[in-house]
């Protein structure tokens, strides 16, 4: 079990800091499906784990000088009350129901980026 748990860790750095997305996009799916959590356990797993996550990532752009931080302080002040309002809204719904909206989600983005010229 640990060293799932290891492998997906590795594999969500890997890819948060390889393509920039959260944590979560890995952690969330591989989670449910590998290691049995539940969808709402694995949220709040994926979020006790990004914030480390994204740290050396914003270390190694920062050293690179690609950080904008004025879109970063607007999308930080966003996002907080986006998160809130997520999680309360995630906490209500069924985890089938959530899974089936998350999948549907994970796919439209998948065909957006496939697609994108």
């Amino acid at each position: 079990m640990m060293a799932g748990m290891a492998l997906i860790g590795a594999l969500a750095g890997i890819v948060a800091g390889l393509f920039g997305v959260g944590g979560g996009l890995v952690f969330v799916p591989l989670l449910v499906i590998f290691m049995g959590f539940d969808t709402h356990l694995a949220i709040g797993t994926s979020f006790a784990a990004i914030i480390p996550t994204a740290i050396p990532g914003l270390l190694r752009h920062l050293q690179a000088g690609h950080v904008d931080w004025k879109t970063a302080l607007i999308l930080t002040l966003f996002s907080v009350l986006g998160a809130w309002i997520g999680a309360g809204l995630s906490l209500k719904l069924d985890v089938n129901v959530l899974r089936k909206v998350y999948s549907v989600f994970l796919f439209a983005v998948a065909l957006k980026l496939f697609f994108r010229q």
